[in-house]
Formats: structure tokens, sequence, C-alpha cells
């Protein structure tokens, strides 16, 4: 079990709960801490005008809340904010919002009744996901229609998704015997104000993302040994005279994916020949084409891309990130507006654009295995078959192009497309949630373009007869993935099998190749 509260918790524990199922509680100083914090809020507001508690909300800030209706005003706030449209997010997606949201109000500082962690942990460890929409939430005061949701549900109305259908709230709720949240002063301000839905999809954003670095590498490595290219370019000589880490890191890893291949040459042992230079034209190519030799230079900034938004972002889930903040250590509340998503929209953006230039390497990779004027090495589409009577690649080709096109055109940034709204109250707004719904787009995209690429160097592979030539590595993941995409001759429908390989890659890392 993951106890939230305590620590810190890192990009692994929220892996551990998320994508494992594994079980989550709430660290008994922490649940102490919040009662104190409620203690202190239900204190120091008594004949106090406190924003969100006897105030209404955003440019109603102005109109005084009678002490009759303060209760009330908490619902009003989570039913008229329930306003989501278009798709249900994916429970993936929701839990990760949920842990995001559980981790900040375990800080203390929002004010909050111990019973909302409760509710929010048992909704978790039950696999039970409040029914959320994709659209709604701007990013500015949070992702106030995505949590509003998660708040319908915390108080027992709505919709839950259990086993993969929706059901009422309030039967779930007493089949798994879980009371509704009740409203002590502003839990309903407090889950509603924060950046919870923008951060837990995010997270798995980055999650997926280092994955699909991880396949690029392995692909682009396996690219190279088919076409029997040069080692010079992922050499550390080369690349250690860059000071960038990532690219530094990106060679070491073909390095070692490529050890021991009988089919990467050496430049020395071939071009260095004191024999080539009596030829006026040379046969073999004396640099190869960008898309292979440019590797650690492509990829390297798309690592440390991943790496900053994982540090931001990872940082945005241990936050504080509602208004106002109620800190009773030092007997004040502070008003402000951390619950502004901009560090999350900004790096959505810049992880959107990186996974979009990796899925055009590898589309690129991918049009010099299929272009025989471009190889010279394989037959058009790597067909197996009878030219001009059977297709190879091609049909999958025009798969893979459409995709990449669609990812750059997702790639127009939403951190810089802000719409005044909630009569210019929010007046500059984030983007955040619409930010990471497009990255995972673009990240799901390219885990197609990428499982097209990889059965193309395997029916590469295949025409060449060279697996015994393949480095350990290689040769494990040219066995592992035949074994879910056998080799082809005859032209039958793929899209099965190539869904097959999609998911393999999005289940597994470059670690069970090893």
């Amino acid at each position: 079990m993951t106890n939230v509260g305590a620590s810190t918790l890192s990009l692994d524990d929220f892996s551990e709960i998320v994508i494992k199922n594994g079980k989550v509680g709430v660290d008994k100083k922490a649940l102490e801490k919040m009662e104190a914090n409620f203690r202190f809020l239900e204190h120091f507001s008594d004949q106090k005008l406190i924003y969100g508690i006897n105030t209404g909300f955003g440019p109603m800030a102005q109109y005084k809340v009678s002490a009759e209706n303060v209760l009330q005003l908490q619902y009003n706030l989570i039913r008229s904010h329930s306003s989501g449209s278009g798709k249900y997010l994916d429970p993936a997606l929701v839990r990760a919002l949920m842990v995001a949201r559980l981790n900040s109000l375990s800080q203390a500082y929002s004010g909050v009744h111990p019973e909302t962690v409760e509710v929010l942990t048992a909704l978790i460890n039950n696999n039970i996901t409040p029914c959320i929409f994709e659209h709604g939430g701007v990013g500015a005061s949070g992702d106030l229609v995505q949590l509003a949701h998660l708040a319908l549900v915390l108080i027992g109305e709505g919709e839950v998704i259990v086993d993969g259908k929706p059901q009422p709230t309030a039967e779930v709720f007493k089949q798994y015997n879980i009371k509704p949240l009740s409203i002590h002063i502003r839990e309903g301000l407090a889950i509603l104000n924060g950046t919870s839905a923008m951060t837990g999809i995010g997270l798995l954003n980055i999650i997926y993302a280092k994955k699909l670095l991880q396949f690029s590498v392995l692909l682009s490595a396996m690219t190279n040994e088919v076409v029997e290219a040069y080692d010079d370019h992922f050499s550390h000589e080369l690349n250690v005279v860059k000071k960038h880490k990532g690219q530094n890191h990106i060679a070491a890893m073909l390095r070692s994916l490529l050890k021991d291949s009988k089919l990467i040459r050496s430049r020395s042992e071939h071009l260095y020949n004191p024999e080539n230079i009596k030829h006026d034209v040379f046969e073999d190519k004396v640099q190869e084409y960008y898309s292979l030799r440019c590797v650690t230079q492509v990829l390297g900034p798309i690592y440390d891309t991943i790496m900053n938004a994982e540090k931001v972002v990872v940082d945005e889930l241990n936050s504080v990130n509602d208004n106002p903040v109620v800190d009773h250590q030092n007997h004040n509340i502070f008003h402000g507006g951390n619950f502004h998503g901009d560090y999350v929209s900004l790096e959505m953006d810049k992880l959107k654009t990186a996974i979009t230039k990796l899925s055009m390497l590898s589309e690129r990779q991918l049009n010099y295995l299929l272009n025989t004027k471009l190889n010279e090495k394989f037959p058009p589409f790597v067909n197996l078959g009878v030219l001009g009577f059977n297709f190879g690649m091609q049909g999958m080709q025009f798969t893979a192009t459409s995709t990449v096109a669609e990812n750059q055109t997702l790639s127009f940034p939403m951190y810089v497309h802000s719409i005044p709204n909630n009569n210019d109250n929010q007046d500059i707004v984030s983007m955040g949630c619409n930010a990471a719904l497009i990255s995972k787009k673009v990240i799901d995209n390219a885990f197609e373009v990428l499982s097209i690429q990889m059965v193309t160097i395997l029916q590469a592979i295949d025409f060449l007869d060279c697996a015994s030539k393949l480095s350990p590595a290689t040769k494990t993941v040219y066995n592992t993935v035949r074994s879910i995409f056998p080799k082809f001759v005859e032209d039958k429908p793929r899209y099965r099998e190539m869904e097959k390989v999609k998911n393999y890659f999005v289940e597994n890392d470059i670690a069970a190749f090893a």
C-alpha cells in the first residue's frame, strides 16, 4: 500500500497506484494535520468574511451568503459546475485524477474534513471511477468542471463506472457500504479548485512518453542494423563533445542495444580502407540519411523534454493547488492563484511537440525502408510476395503517414490559447486539461506509428534472412514480436495483429526484451 501525506509521491509511486492498481492510504499524521487544519478553519472563519465560505464564487464573491445557507452554497457549487460534455474520460485517467486530488488535499492546507479523503480513498481502492467528461475545464480556477463531477460522486450523486458499466452512484455506494461525503465548511470549493485533472492525466502521459522514447531508440537501432549502418554516429567519442545529457543518454542506449551486432559496420574497416580512395564513385553511402545518422540529436532533446516534464508535473502532484490556502500553522488564510495550471499546460505542450517529432522520425525511417529508391536494399514496401500482385506494407504506410500528419496538427499549443471567461474574472487561463488530453492523443497516435515501423523492420529482417546476425538484444525483440505478428507474404487484413503489437508496446517497456 502507498501512503499519501507522509512524504512526496514519485512518478513510480503514482504508477504503482494508477497503472498497477495498488492500494492507497492516508498517513495517520497527515490525517491529524487535516483535522487540525479543519478545526482552525472552523474557528477562524467565524465572524469573518472568507471567500467561498460565506461569499459567492468568482465574480459573484461580492455577494455575502447568509449563515443558514453556507453549507448549501457548497452543494450549489458542485451541482452547478457538473456541466461537462463529450466522452467520459478513460477510467485510468479518472483514477489518476483522483490520486492527484487525494495527494493535494492530504497536504492539509485545504481546510477539508478528513472524511473527504476517506471517501476518495474508498473509491480508489474499490476501482470505482466517477463519470467525468473530457470537455469543461479551462485550467485557471483549476479543472473546475472535471473536478465538480468528482465532487458530485463524493456527495453520493451522479454516476460511476464499475466493471466497465456506468451506474448510479447512490446504488454503488450502498453496495460497497460507502457513506457519501457531507459538506462541513468548504469541501465543495476545496475539491473543485485544483489542477488535479491535468496533473493526473499529465503524469500518465509522461509514463507513456518514456515508453515511447525507449521503443523509438530500439526501432532506430534495428533500422540501423537492417541497413548495415556505420557505428560512429552513436559512438561515445562523437556524442561526448556535444554537452547535452539527452543526446549522450540516447547514444549510450544505442550502443547497449547494438552491442555484438554482426550487421553494424565500422567505418574504419570499410571506408577508411586505402583501396576505397582509388574509386571515383563509391557504392556504399559515405554517410547515412539524417533519420538514421542523427538519432541521438533528434531523440536527445525529446529525452530532456520528458525528464523536465516529469520534474515539473511531479512537483505539481505534491503541491497544494487550491484557493485560498488555509494555513493553520501561521494562523491565517492566504488568497491567490495556486489553482492556475500554467506549469502543467506548458509542459504538456512541450511534451506533445516532442512526441510528434518522435513520430515524425519513425515515419521517416519507415519511409526509408519502404522506398526501394532510397534504401537500394529491399523490394518496394518490403513486399515479400510477388511484386505488382502483392502489396506488402503499402497499405500500412498510409495509416502511419496520416497519423503523423494528425500529430503535427495537434501540436498547436494550448498554453497560448487563453480565452477570457467567467465575466472576465478568469481573464487569463491555462487550458491545462485540454493540453493534457491532446498530448494523450498524440502519444496514443505515436504508439500506432511505431507499431507499423516495428512490423516493417521484422519483414525487412526476414527478407534479408539476417535474424542470426542481430545483436542479442534486438534478436530477442525479433523473436518476441514475431510471436505476436508472424511473417506474412499473402495479402490479408492485418489491423487486429497491428493492434496487438501496439498493445504490447503500451503494456511493456524495453526491459521486457533484455
